[in-house]
């Protein structure tokens, strides 16, 4: 996409321009899409800006989840994602479990370290405290 290449005249004529996949190079084209790349870089980033921005914001929360124990502060189960984006909606962050990463599972009380990554080039570290139900 965005490229500029030669093709013979029947096959741009017959396949490419009829299931629009090509366009032909004019300049009214070839400005219209730079127009596009331009909005479209404007939106990323955007969308950047908002992700470090609410990385910034979950620096400074810490969550606290309560757990069942058992013998030696152990925990029946684990803490996941999901219950870490529970706790997370329930500050105001929506937040896709599958962005959560744990680096390795949560089966004691504690405080631990989570990281979630909110963009590409954006990831946030949050701090989560289980603590006894």
């Amino acid at each position: 996409m965005g490229e500029v290449v030669n093709v013979s005249d029947g096959y741009a004529r017959n396949y490419l321009i009829p299931k629009n996949l090509a366009v032909e190079a004019s300049t009214k084209n070839i400005k219209e899409f730079e127009h596009h790349k331009k909005i479209i870089r404007e939106k990323a980033a955007k969308i950047r800006d908002i992700s470090k921005t609410t990385a910034d914001k979950l620096a400074a929360l810490k969550i606290t989840i309560k757990a069942k124990v058992g013998e030696e502060e152990k925990l029946f189960g684990s803490v996941t994602s999901m219950d870490i984006a529970q706790a997370l909606a329930a500050e105001g962050f929506d937040i896709d479990k599958k962005k959560i990463h744990i680096d390795e599972p949560i089966k004691r009380t504690g405080e631990y370290t989570v990281n979630i990554k909110l963009h590409s080039d954006v990831a946030a570290t949050v701090n989560v405290h289980v603590v006894p139900e």
